[in-house]
């Protein structure tokens, strides 16, 4: 069975048949301020909103297309030819209206460099976790499992910066926004009745605040735990090359594997370059490294390390016996909740945050909120002493 979704007559100014021969659904492709202006003036207090972006040699994401169901009418929205986002950030950015999408984690990205940013979401992915559906759930079998609706898969990867879409590009996209209506309002209904309706808000609001406060890690070394026991100097290199590696990438839009793999930046910390020449030939096949960038990598090798730079987060080493044992006695705890519940016990506390806590022995920001209220003072206990 294939979702029919359709468009106001009376809103109707380019349609899908003009921009490609596209017969499974009907929707409007808005390439323009106006036409954009004109789709949302009736906007109703719930809708559905997808994106499609590229980030294949940019830092950030391209921003390729933007979906929008507003009720009845499903809309296309250009960002290669609407020029003014302005009308969708302040619809996205109506706290009286609620926005539903599903993983919301990286549009909420793709959005942020069009100036949008979402005031009120509702995550069908998490809803579906705390409705007993199972966490992590990709959007085409949550509608198999809602509706009954099995979607086309076939244009994940396709290049969604082409124009003119293709039939299929065009029906994958409307699809994604076509059930979340239906999705919203079955699981909305169910979360309500498991008395969970407070907690999923309160994540929806926090994967909102964390794509506001999408600053660099101040602590990237923590990750590189092959570098464990590397004297407190070279951690601290490591550290600052991570940090430029990231600013600069943010700067120039490439990838920070384009300017500076891991390997390299291992290496480079840990056995820093003689001089320019050596630099040179030591990062050959870097393509975003050019003679500007260079110059840079190598003063942030020379320089003498600051005062300040020494004082940060240690790597931690890998958990060793002991550890191990405490983590799986935390897991425990966690899983016991999980069941007293009937949540996955991956939507309470990943195995990471615990690893974490172990480490650093100071409670994740992760774990704020409900998650503190129902773990914190049985996974401090048992913290070793």
């Amino acid at each position: 069975a294939r979702f029919r979704c359709r468009a106001t007559p009376l809103r109707r100014t380019a349609r899908l048949s003009d921009h490609a021969a596209w017969n499974t659904a009907l929707a409007d492709w808005i390439a323009t301020d106006d036409t954009l202006a004109s789709f949302l003036d009736a906007a109703p207090a719930s809708f559905g909103l997808d994106t499609e972006f590229m980030r294949i040699d940019t830092y950030a994401p391209r921003l390729a297309l933007v979906q929008l169901g507003l009720g009845a009418d499903i809309g296309l929205v250009d960002p290669l030819g609407v020029a003014d986002p302005a009308p969708l950030a302040r619809l996205l950015g109506d706290s009286a209206r609620t926005c539903v999408m599903h993983s919301a984690g990286e549009d909420l990205q793709a959005l942020a460099t069009w100036s949008c940013s979402i005031a009120h979401l509702f995550d069908t992915q998490i809803a579906a976790s705390f409705a007993g559906l199972g966490a992590g759930l990709g959007y085409q079998k949550l509608v198999q499992a809602l509706t009954g609706v099995e979607l086309p898969k076939g244009q994940t990867r396709s290049d969604w910066l082409r124009r003119p879409l293709s039939p299929a590009q065009l029906d994958y996209a409307a699809q994604d926004v076509v059930h979340l209506p239906q999705l919203h309002a079955e699981l909305a209904a169910r979360v309500d009745r498991r008395g969970f309706s407070a907690w999923l808000a309160e994540d929806c609001q926090r994967l909102l605040d964390a794509a506001r406060d999408s600053g660099p890690d101040p602590e990237p070394q923590t990750a590189f735990r092959g570098a464990a026991d590397w004297p407190r100097e070279r951690q601290a290199l490591l550290r600052r090359l991570l940090l430029w590696r990231e600013a600069t990438a943010r700067a120039i839009n490439r990838p920070r594997p384009w300017l500076l793999d891991d390997a390299h930046v291992l290496d480079l910390a840990a056995r820093p370059p003689r001089d320019a020449h050596e630099l040179t030939e030591r990062t050959r096949g870097q393509r975003a490294l050019r003679s500007a960038q260079r110059n840079q990598l190598l003063d942030a090798l020379k320089t003498p390390l600051r005062d300040d730079e020494l004082e940060f987060h240690a790597i931690p080493p890998a958990p060793d016996a002991r550890d191990k044992q405490v983590i799986a006695a935390m897991k425990q705890v966690v899983a016991a909740r999980a069941a007293e519940l009937d949540l996955p016990e991956g939507l309470l506390c990943s195995r990471r945050h615990l690893e974490r806590l172990l480490a650093t022995g100071r409670w994740p920001a992760a774990l704020e909120g409900w998650r503190r209220d129902l773990l914190h003072e049985r996974l401090i206990a048992l913290l070793p002493d």
